[in-house]
């Protein structure tokens, strides 16, 4: 069990905990969420004893191993598959004790212990984490210096996750991972046998993975359990109740500001007005939900052209005399927002500087719009920028000429403020320099935006907001993203990149995330398919008329739940609710609110299910 009591720790004289407190217990998963800048990272190094506190206390059980993503792993001439096995330190201690030990007793110890932590099948343990994370067999092999950082920090990823330590910290695992790679991780970290706890603001990780989720805000920290959606229903509901009260706080500031503007000019009434400013001097004002700074994107409206702005026939895309990419009939109009899916290696990458123009056709015939505006984001840009000159230096850079006014009302429009608009880029968080490079990419108004893992290092306000800037973006996206929730709010069209072209994918993304994590097919001894199973029948017509009326009536209930929770939530919203002498009354609330909930709850599930029932039927 992790107890965090009562911490307090600041960073140049800005405290990040006040008299924080948190139990975790064991064998819980837990996402830590919070705003970019709260202090997540920081707590983890605090959890690992690399940073003393001010005050306050965190203990865990003296044994336990804490364990994390080393920062890079050497580039060596060692193996992949040898740098995950030696992450187990003990047992590769007691591998290279067992070689030179003559005593009877030590060896006999060397090889109890060595059982007992399963020493044997350690090397096919390894192996399947780094196939899970994208390593094929040949490539376990290769050392680790040919490969890049990126692919090495999923070699680190693998070492941690190899050695099972007792406490598992996970500071945004999925940023260097594909889509492939994140949804093997999600299914990995949902059966690890103790203790994690991941920094993410990756939807689906924190609602697949996780079972709680520790909030840190205003330099406290909460936990709730559920996973993260349940979290946002409650803080939603937390954010209403805090709204009313600001409104009724507000509303008595107001009323008392008047009574002084009206009388304190006046003798007889000076005394009782000069009493009321100061309890207005002396209120603690509870901040609105409103008043907290919205994460915005806004990108500016390209003119609208002809359809099809792009349009390949026959192409074929790839390096020197080598296709990558063959066969490619595509055509992009301007209203589309298309997710490229498809393995890591398949040509995602290359596809993409193709329709950027950065790679030009092999084979084949393109046409373009003759106005066509291209944006490109790639996350390797953020780390292009300029560290020692100022976001405002890189627009008067890209916009020569233009008022400074204008371009400081364009950052402004990305959440980029006057403060962050004169600091060093070197000096900002990760989130604001994604911002600038997704302010770079569409300053020009693109008639096509390419996003490629434009959510890493975006907390999840930032992310959401990002979803409402594309959904109103009246150009075309082509997204490339590990983020699940992203493309399922943006993307109306799949394109699968695998076997040396790119096709319409004609399932959902839930399809798609089925099939990856499905096990591969078995093929017989004889090399023969296995037989398909006979096909069912196909349901009567009474059948399916019983099933519609099993889904309406289903849906029916989801809707009247529905109802019945919003009007809890607005009665849990009325401050007079919260006055003394009605804990009584508030228990009450709380315990039918809890009570529908709960049969929402069953009652969505029963209507899924209905759902499936007539799907398959209908098939």
């Amino acid at each position: 069990m992790l107890r965090i009591s009562d911490i307090s720790y600041s960073v140049e004289g800005r405290p990040l905990f006040e008299g924080a407190s948190a139990v975790i217990p064991d064998g819980h998963k837990v996402g830590l969420v919070g705003r970019n800048g709260a202090g997540k990272t920081t707590l983890f190094r605090i959890i690992r004893g690399e940073l003393g506190l001010d005050g306050g206390a965190l203990s865990l059980p003296s044994r336990a191993k804490i364990g994390g993503v080393a920062q890079e792993v050497p580039s060596s001439a060692t193996s992949l598959i040898d740098t995950v096995l030696e992450a187990d330190t003990e047992r590769a201690s007691l591998m290279q004790e067992a070689e030179t030990a003559t005593d009877p007793a030590r060896i006999s110890e060397i090889q109890t212990r060595l059982a007992d932590i399963d020493a044997w099948s350690a090397e096919a343990r390894a192996a399947t984490i780094l196939k899970g994370l994208g390593f094929d067999d040949a490539e376990q092999q290769m050392p680790c210096s040919d490969f890049s950082g990126g692919w090495r920090m999923r070699v680190a990823l693998a070492a941690v996750l190899f050695a099972q330590p007792d406490l598992l910290l996970l500071d945004e695992p999925t940023n260097y991972l594909d889509l492939e790679g994140a949804l093997w991780l999600e299914a990995y970290l949902a059966r690890y046998p103790h203790t994690v706890i991941i920094i993410s603001h990756d939807r689906g990780l924190l609602n697949r993975a996780v079972g709680a989720i520790l909030h840190l805000e205003e330099r406290k920290l909460t936990f709730y359990q559920g996973p993260y959606d349940q979290f946002a229903r409650q803080r939603a509901e937390q954010r209403a109740v805090q709204a009313a009260m600001a409104k009724k706080q507000q509303a008595r500031k107001d009323h008392m500001q008047a009574f002084v503007d009206r009388f304190k000019a006046k003798a007889s009434k000076a005394k009782q007005a000069q009493s009321r400013l100061k309890m207005i001097e002396k209120m603690d004002m509870i901040a609105s939900p409103e008043q907290v700074a919205k994460r915005v994107f806004t990108f500016p409206e390209p003119e609208e052209l002809s359809p099809p702005i792009i349009s390949i026939e026959g192409g074929a895309v790839g390096y020197t005399d080598t296709p990558v990419l063959s066969r490619l009939n595509l055509r992009i109009d301007q209203d589309d927002r298309i997710a490229l899916l498809g393995k890591n290696g398949q040509g995602k990458s290359t596809l993409s500087k193709l329709l950027s123009n950065r790679l030009v056709l092999m084979n084949g015939k393109s046409v373009q719009s003759n106005k066509l505006r291209i944006g490109f984001f790639a996350q390797h840009q953020v780390d292009e920028l300029h560290i020692n000159e100022t976001p405002l230096q890189h627009m008067i850079s890209a916009r020569p000429g233009i008022l400074h006014s204008k371009l400081r009302a364009q950052m402004a429009g990305f959440g980029l403020g006057p403060d962050q608009a004169e600091t060093e880029v070197g000096r900002l968080s990760g989130g604001q320099k994604a911002r600038l490079s997704l302010l770079l990419a569409t300053l020009h108004a693109p008639h096509l935006l390419i996003l490629d893992e434009p959510t890493n290092h975006l907390d999840i306000e930032s992310r959401e907001a990002l979803v409402e800037a594309l959904t109103a973006y009246s150009g075309a996206v082509i997204l490339v993203s590990h983020d699940m929730h992203l493309l399922s709010m943006v993307a109306d069209r799949l394109w699968l990149v695998s076997d040396g072209t790119v096709k319409p994918y004609e399932d959902d993304l839930e399809a798609y995330r089925k099939m990856l994590l499905a096990p591969a097919k078995p093929v017989s001894k004889t090399g023969k398919k296995p037989q398909d199973a006979p096909k069912p029948k196909r349901a009567s017509r009474e059948d399916i008329l019983s099933l519609k009326s099993e889904t309406r009536k289903s849906e029916a209930r989801v809707e009247k739940l529905n109802e019945m929770r919003d009007k809890l939530a607005k009665k849990l919203a009325d401050p007079a609710l919260y006055e003394d002498g009605k804990a009584g009354e508030l228990e009450v609330w709380n315990k039918k609110y809890a009570e529908v909930m709960t049969a929402l709850e069953r009652a969505e599930g029963m209507w899924m299910s209905a759902l499936e029932k007539l799907e398959k039927a209908q098939a």
